[in-house]
């Protein structure tokens, strides 16, 4: 498992490299959901003209001298300035331009235009680059306004492009010309006009635009391309009956049905002044969103990081609390870029917890297919060697069964059938085996009985282990029990055979031995080796049961069992005599 992590990682950080449809959809959305909405700023207000003031006009476009009056209404009612998201190509039918004219001189004013793809382009003096000039957005023309109109007010581009998704969320402040002049956007002039400044200032780096300045407010962050993420501000709304415009700048646009195009946007389909108005909004909000320079490498770390420690987490942990670890790591990482986009800071997380999903099912699947296979070769290994309750306690705790093994105290029991060859030479093989397999069930019962483990058979011999794989309270004593009654039970059986047992406590080195492939649980160690030693030496002492010193002498024996000391002997590998004992 551990060799997949790094392929997972460059698996996963390649579509944020290569963007694609679906990553950047998703991004988008999910900045939609994150940004912070700010309050209103004040400065500014909508005036819709309505179906009803279309109607009561006697229809649209209304004229002119009446488009004064209206101009000179909101000046006389306190206003600071009107931005007309309305464009003007056409004289009036009416004769009424250059009422509208002298209005638009009474105070700070912008008309709109909007792109035409006509190549055609105003003269927009008063733009400083600081840096490469690069960047921007191109125009492909715009439809210009009367002159008698423009040469008393400002003029700014309407413009509104559209993201992969079709949503409009982020204007240029302004656009360059294929000549590398540079057209304001409607917002951007309305700051123009109200602190009557005359020059823009365009900050660029290796990347393109970095920042633009107005004199008067904070330098704007933009992208690359000049574009400002919009803040979908709910800015107030009047119209031509209440006109409630005292101290604030007036966009003024057109709702009545079919005159304007309404613009998709994440709240919804919008007219172009109201989207203009959220630009103007934009530019004043403190910590506005952007997407920083830096975005790609911080989005790369992150995945890298949160990838990482969510393989980590499955890997160490298991499958129960490696969910729990991975799904605080998972929220974790939205709260994070949670706390990033309401900042302004614009880094995209969504690929990092898809990234994140993605390693932490791959890794939980091969966990549990690497834990169902070593539960089925638990169960295959000891069903026959353990009762059926402390099989389900080893299949819920696999890792305690991982290759390899641990110390620990067991008593070790080993078993062996006397005079098997001699009765291997008198009886058919059929009625050899057939005692031999009823003299190994007895004993296998015996052991299962006392929570012991059968370890192995070899040949006539058995093996058993008590306290592993389970713990084994008074596994001394028990074991002890479990040897008198398998011989008990073999006499019962009368089965002409006779047993000799040795039964030896100490530490050993018990687990899973062998390769990764193929492998046995069993115990290796000095005690192991002693016991087996005890048990050969059972009709040389005359006993059918040998007890070590090891295992009675500890406080867990049981004070029940009635012993009978031996003389010590002699066995192989050890110099000094080993004290003895048998059950009495």
């Amino acid at each position: 498992m551990k060799k997949l992590i790094f392929p997972i990682i460059i698996l996963l950080v390649l579509p944020l490299l290569f963007e694609s449809t679906p990553t950047e959809i998703l991004k988008l959305k999910i900045f939609d959901a994150f940004i912070k909405t700010p309050e209103a700023s004040g400065n500014f207000v909508i005036l819709n003209i309505t179906e009803e003031d279309v109607e009561r006009e006697g229809g649209y476009p209304l004229p002119r001298q009446r488009l004064a009056e209206i101009q000179l209404d909101i000046i006389g009612k306190g206003a600071l300035g009107v931005g007309w998201v309305i464009s003007f190509p056409q004289p009036d039918r009416m004769g009424g331009d250059e009422s509208f004219a002298r209005s638009l001189g009474y105070a700070p004013s912008v008309i709109a235009m909007f792109e035409d793809g006509k190549g055609v382009y105003p003269q927009s003096p008063g733009t400083v680059v600081l840096g490469n000039d690069i960047g921007g957005i191109v125009s492909t023309g715009v439809k210009e306004n009367l002159n008698i109109l423009s040469d008393n007010t400002l003029q700014g581009l309407a413009i509104a492009p559209t993201d992969i998704d079709q949503l409009v969320r982020r204007i240029p402040l302004l656009v360059r010309t294929p000549n590398n002049e540079w057209i304001p956007s409607f917002g951007t002039q309305v700051y123009k006009s109200l602190l009557n400044v005359k020059t823009y200032i365009i900050k660029t780096n290796d990347n393109g635009i970095e920042e633009i300045s107005i004199q008067g407010i904070p330098p704007v962050k933009t992208d690359s391309l000049g574009r400002k993420w919009i803040s979908w501000v709910d800015t107030p709304q009047t119209d031509l009956q209440e006109m409630n415009v005292n101290g604030k700048f007036v966009f003024i646009g057109v709702t009545a049905n079919g005159v304007m195009p309404q613009i998709a946007t994440p709240v919804g389909l919008l007219e172009p002044h109201k989207i203009q108005t959220a630009l103007a909004e934009s530019i004043l909000i403190e910590n506005s969103p952007y997407i920083p320079d830096w975005a790609l490498a911080v989005e790369i770390l992150i995945l890298v990081i949160t990838v990482a420690l969510t393989w980590l987490c499955v890997n160490i942990f298991g499958i129960t609390r490696g969910i729990v670890f991975t799904s605080l790591l998972f929220f974790s990482t939205i709260f994070f870029g949670h706390y990033l986009i309401q900042r302004g800071l614009l880094i995209d997380v969504s690929w990092t917890l898809i990234s994140q999903f993605i390693t932490a099912s791959i890794g939980f699947y091969l966990r549990f297919r690497e834990q169902y296979k070593l539960r089925q070769q638990i169960k295959k290994q000891f069903e026959h060697y353990l009762d059926p309750r402390q099989v389900k306690k080893l299949q819920d705790n696999p890792e305690s069964l991982v290759l390899g093994g641990e110390r620990r105290y067991c008593t070790f029991l080993f078993t062996d059938v006397r005079g098997f060859t001699a009765m291997s030479e008198k009886l058919e093989p059929e009625e050899v085996t057939k005692i031999m397999n009823k003299a190994l069930t007895i004993q296998a019962d015996a052991v299962k009985k006392y929570g012991g483990m059968v370890d192995k058979y070899i040949g006539d011999a058995m093996m058993a282990i008590f306290n592993a794989p389970i713990d084994l309270i008074n596994h001394e004593s028990v074991a002890v029990l479990c040897a008198n009654e398998i011989q008990e039970n073999i006499k019962k059986a009368n089965l002409g055979v006779e047993i000799g047992i040795g039964v030896n406590t100490g530490y050993a080195v018990v687990g899973n031995m062998g390769s990764e492939t193929r492998f046995d649980y069993t115990a290796i160690g000095d005690a192991v080796n002693l016991a087996a030693r005890l048990e050969s030496s059972t009709k040389e002492v005359g006993k059918d049961i040998i007890i070590g010193y090891n295992t009675i002498k500890t406080e867990n024996f049981s004070s029940e069992i009635i012993l009978e000391k031996l003389k010590n002997i002699c066995v192989k590998g050890k110099k000094e005599p080993i004290q003895i004992y048998t059950i009495n």
